[in-house]
């Protein structure tokens, strides 16, 4: 008996004297005879490209072929495409892949379907055993990456050397890079779409050009780390991102929650950590500042930088700062806030900040006059600018970690703030 996944399908096109192909889950070719004449556009390009287009894909598998349990035979939506015999490849419960015979206009009787279901269930034999062998190394490895960014130094240093010894990257890879996802539930909550977020990133990473990409994965958040001689493009990271966000969305229809970080390059294995570190700060900007988003990179955060390595508590008790307080106990002064923070965004620029807010200069320097004499602060002084503008940014950070605590707060208790390392 045929035990290789490659024989099962040359036995089987050659008893049939047909084109024979499998495929995994999700359409992408795993193993496929030789052709008989029977194939059309789509098995070429299935051969060559070693899967389908996207959207066809989609097409196909919103035929429910993934609830199959016996052979069917399905319409491919192209214009001058055959129709397919899929027979389910499964073993264990489990769906593992797709059996294609090409229906040629000759009888695809009783007998050749028993044929195609004795060789899908051998296929997935060979395919469920593959699994076992893959998750196990799966879980050694995303074992090894959780300890290579541990707090533990003297996990860190094993981590290091189980990634050597195991050979995960290249040789010659002297930069790393990690993309950090997060996808909170409501309240901040680890949502159930934990396997959505792991297939998305595992989509993803197959976009890397060069190199190699390990992940890692928990219920509500997994990462990748890059490997390979030079850093990748901004170009490179956007489409991985991309690819990864639409993944995601296409399987839960709620890839709009999902925020992204993308850490510093660091030069050393040992390093990832601090990689790590800053791909999840910039996440969690992303997630507390909107505006930053849905992709923050670090090196590119600002003052967030830095007011994201305060301690929670710190930061918000720090937000409150007496001159913006003051400011608040005017009516009206969600106009006086804004004006503040264009202005200093825009770093005194007059002209800049009046276009901006579409109002008349005079009107902004009446405003910011007023500023001046409820803060109590100097506009024209450095150091009340920083102050101010300072203030500013942690009250924004503070208001996200307002909205993920998880629970209302009792009337009159300040609000307690969980923690979102």
């Amino acid at each position: 008996m045929a035990d290789d996944l490659q024989e099962i399908v040359d036995d089987l096109a050659e008893r049939l004297q047909r084109s024979v192909a499998i495929d995994d889950p999700s359409i992408r070719l795993l193993a496929a005879s030789r052709h008989f004449g029977d194939e059309d556009s789509v098995r070429v390009s299935s051969v060559l490209n070693r899967s389908i287009d996207a959207d066809l894909q989609e097409q196909v598998l919103a035929q429910g072929i993934a609830q199959w349990t016996s052979p069917g035979r399905l319409v491919v939506p192209v214009a001058g495409t055959r129709p397919r015999l899929c027979v389910p490849v499964r073993c264990a419960g489990l769906l593992l892949g797709y059996l294609w015979l090409i229906d040629s206009g000759s009888s695809l009787d009783e007998h050749h379907q028993e044929l195609a279901r004795e060789a899908a269930e051998r296929a997935g034999v060979v395919l469920y055993r593959r699994l076992v062998v893959h998750e196990r190394t799966k879980a050694r490895h995303e074992a090894i990456l959780w300890e290579l960014v541990s707090s533990d130094r003297a996990l860190r240093s094993q981590a290091v050397e189980d990634l050597r010894a195991e050979q995960l990257f290249p040789a010659g890879a002297t930069r790393f890079q990690v993309i950090g996802v997060r996808h909170p539930g409501p309240d901040g909550v680890a949502a159930p779409q934990d396997v959505a977020l792991e297939s998305a990133v595992e989509d993803a990473r197959s976009l890397l050009i060069q190199g190699c990409a390990l992940m890692a994965a928990s219920k509500s958040r997994a990462w990748l780390v890059l490997a390979r001689r030079e850093p990748p493009s901004r170009t490179e990271i956007d489409a991985i991102c991309a690819r990864l966000v639409a993944r995601f969305d296409r399987l839960t229809g709620d890839g709009g929650q999902l925020v992204l970080g993308v850490g510093g390059v660091v030069d050393r294995v040992e390093h990832v950590a601090d990689s790590y570190r800053q791909a999840f700060l910039a996440a969690r900007a992303a997630r507390l500042v909107p505006s930053l988003g849905p992709v923050a990179r670090w090196r590119e955060l600002g003052p967030y930088e830095l007011l994201l390595q305060m301690p929670v508590d710190d930061l918000v008790a720090a937000s409150r700062v007496p001159a913006l307080v003051a400011l608040e106990c005017e009516a009206g002064h969600r106009g006086f806030v804004a004006t503040l923070e264009t202005f200093l965004d825009n770093a005194g620029d007059v002209a800049r900040t009046a276009q901006q807010l579409s109002v008349h200069r005079a009107t902004l320097y009446h405003r910011l006059k007023r500023i001046e004499q409820l803060t109590g602060c100097a506009l024209s002084r450095g150091e009340d600018r920083l102050t101010l503008h300072l203030g500013l940014k942690m009250r924004r950070l503070a208001a996200g970690y307002h909205a993920e605590t998880t629970s209302a707060p009792a009337e009159g208790e300040p609000p307690r703030i969980r923690s979102v390392s």
